[in-house]
């Protein structure tokens, strides 16, 4: 099996589907790998690391396996594979590029938030006066965000929490945090994913929210639903009841945006409260990021390639959630059948 990894070109984008390690795995596997030159270069591995662990570096001819970062998907053949869309099983967890992702996104989210505020984080007691801890608020208890709360809490910020669904109130405590309550539905789907709220469970948020931003001091969104854009939770009058100095970090800029005044790659200021709006965080941490995503594939690849060839299962539940399925072609409408041609009776003469 030949297997391409080509230099990512998308913008804000560091990773590299392929790192030193995972290419040693995947010769294991029985496959030829090819690097394209430089792919590895943002995320701190080069060429000759690369070659040591046994890939070739070249271009893109006649390979039978293609692996990306963006888009997270796997090429083989005519089969494209969505890296996003790995169930939530307990098979495909060390598949699942979202939590490994996501992970590192959250945590990068507090150092980010931290690097730009101007007071410190934890209780600070000198002879000169105390220092108060930062107030933090993580909105979304998913893997992001329990992992935002859990470093802001090991930076001694006094952290709370908010999660529309229910079950995300225990995981929250453990971790030494306060979870924000609204009365009303549980937000949670089949899969274990926040879904669409109604506009009456919307109004409590907003309000509990309202009362918690204005004595926050830095406030981190995560919340996103698959397959859908980012919910709109913070509007231009709740970051107006945030102090001067304050700081708002949107990881779902990328699908929308959780903040209404969110942009894309940019730190924008308003009123005096800075938010930040890198759509990928986990690229920041592009060494880290890189391992993690690179294991994730070749654990999928290890479901795929027996004995160094193709065994491709479709009705295995990883395999057919991840398939991306074409459109069925539509059936040309058939063609018209020709008249017959009508034909002069022949006459007596």
């Amino acid at each position: 099996m030949k297997v391409f990894i080509p230099k990512e070109t998308a913008e804000f984008e560091s990773r590299v589907a392929a790192t030193p390690d995972s290419v040693q795995k995947l010769v294991a596997l029985g496959c030829k790998v090819t690097i394209e030159k430089d792919a590895g270069k943002a995320a701190g591995y080069s060429d000759a690391e690369y070659k040591k662990a046994g890939a070739a570096i070249g271009a893109k001819a006649g390979n039978d396996i293609i692996l990306q970062v963006s888009p997270a998907q796997i090429t083989i053949g005519k089969q494209k594979f969505d890296m996003l869309k790995v169930p939530r099983i307990t098979r495909a967890q060390s598949m699942d590029v979202l939590s490994s992702q996501a992970n590192l996104g959250g945590y990068r989210a507090v150092i980010d938030a931290l690097n730009v505020y101007s007071r410190a984080f934890p209780m600070m007691m000198t002879a000169a006066g105390t220092v108060t801890p930062a107030k933090v608020i993580i909105v979304g208890a998913g893997v992001a965000g329990l992992q935002a709360i859990a470093t802001a809490k090991r930076m001694g910020a006094i952290v709370s929490a908010f999660d529309v669904r229910a079950a995300a109130k225990e995981q929250v405590e453990s971790l030494g945090a306060k979870f924000i309550e609204v009365e009303g539905e549980d937000a949670e789907d089949k899969s274990g994913y926040a879904k669409e709220v109604s506009a009456e469970y919307k109004k409590r948020q907003e309000q509990a929210l309202k009362d918690a931003m204005a004595k926050a001091d830095i406030v981190i969104t995560t919340a996103q639903i698959p397959g859908r854009p980012a919910p709109r939770i913070i509007s231009k009058d709740m970051v107006e009841l945030m102090k001067a100095g304050s700081v708002i970090v949107d990881m779902a800029v990328g699908s929308g945006g959780n903040c209404e005044l969110s942009q894309v790659g940019k730190d924008v200021e308003h009123k005096g409260v800075l938010i930040l709006g890198h759509p990928n965080l986990p690229s920041k941490l592009a060494a880290a990021a890189s391992k993690l995503y690179a294991q994730n594939l070749v654990n999928f690849l290890g479901l795929v390639i027996k004995d160094g060839k193709l065994a491709i299962d479709e009705k295995d539940e990883i395999i057919a959630s991840t398939l991306v399925k074409t459109e069925p072609e539509r059936e040309k409408p058939a063609a018209p059948k020709s008249k017959p041609k009508a034909t002069k009776a022949k006459g007596k003469k």
